[in-house]
């Protein structure tokens, strides 16, 4: 004799499966520690479209470009480093991920503001004149 399943154990199963459904879309497809297929020598800027204490967020690139100082630009994967979800923006001194409030220092993508517990991975780029690339 085979029991067949109750009401509940098939709502469990549907919310269990929704709920592992729900969480493979969250974050970004690129959850990678931001990897991207966009080649060397692509042009992200112009030095003067980053502001000095800020940045900007090259979504298509998965690449941050940020300005401490005048003239000292850093680049960092835009993937934030606790669940994968793209950052999307920069005030304050950091990079602001939205999805559980994870904050990265401008200066070298250290984690300024947990549940982030790793830093952002830098990534190389190359000032030429008023130009920014990716290296």
């Amino acid at each position: 004799m085979t029991q067949s399943p109750t009401r509940r154990t098939i709502l469990l199963a549907t919310g269990a499966a929704t709920l592992t459904v729900g969480c493979s879309e969250y974050g970004n497809k690129n959850s990678d520690s931001g990897s991207s297929s966009v080649q060397p020598g692509t042009e992200l800027a112009k030095t003067s479209e980053i502001p000095v204490g800020g940045g900007k967020i090259f979504k298509d690139e998965n690449v941050v470009v940020t300005q401490p100082k005048k003239g000292e630009f850093k680049a960092f994967s835009d993937i934030c480093t606790h669940q994968g979800c793209q950052v999307t923006s920069v005030s304050g001194g950091t990079i602001n991920c939205p999805c559980h409030g994870s904050k990265f220092n401008i200066t070298d993508g250290s984690v300024a503001n947990p549940p982030a517990n790793r830093p952002l991975p830098e990534k190389q780029i190359k000032v030429s004149g008023d130009s920014i690339e990716l290296a």
